[in-house]
């Protein structure tokens, strides 16, 4: 199978780069998988897990947490708000970020504030959900 270059960045490091022949995303619109010279497009992210495949059927899954998907001619790239190897998911971290969204929206005093609390809380659910921890 043909390879192109992927690269998974969240706003603490580079988690991923390199050739690799298909790439599973999670879009907002539902999911689509990547391969090479995928017409290029835009996508935002929903919480779920990038299933990247290299070669000789080596593979990783990555959770990401909202973000944007940019699939060019160079290849896709996905910044995500933040990004982790599934393996490293701890279902005790996970519950503690639910109760700090809880209480960041609970003391939220305006309606932006609301509004991103509750966007936040929402992710957290459905990605605990999506992972079943």
């Amino acid at each position: 199978m043909a390879a192109f270059h992927f690269e998974l960045v969240s706003p603490e490091k580079l988690l991923f780069s390199g050739q690799v022949e298909q790439v599973v995303v999670p879009g907002a619109e539902g999911e689509f998988t990547m391969l090479k010279d995928h017409a290029p497009m835009m996508s935002l992210l929903r919480p779920g897990v990038v299933t990247v495949s290299e070669s000789a059927g080596k593979s990783q899954r990555l959770f990401v947490r909202g973000g944007f998907a940019d699939v060019s001619p160079k290849g896709l790239t996905i910044l995500a708000e933040e990004a982790v190897p599934v393996e490293q998911i701890d279902a005790a971290r996970m519950d503690a970020q639910i109760r700090d969204a809880e209480e960041d929206l609970a003391d939220a005093k305006s309606d932006a504030a609301k509004s991103e609390a509750q966007t936040k809380l929402s992710q957290l659910r459905e990605a605990k959900a999506i992972l079943g921890l």
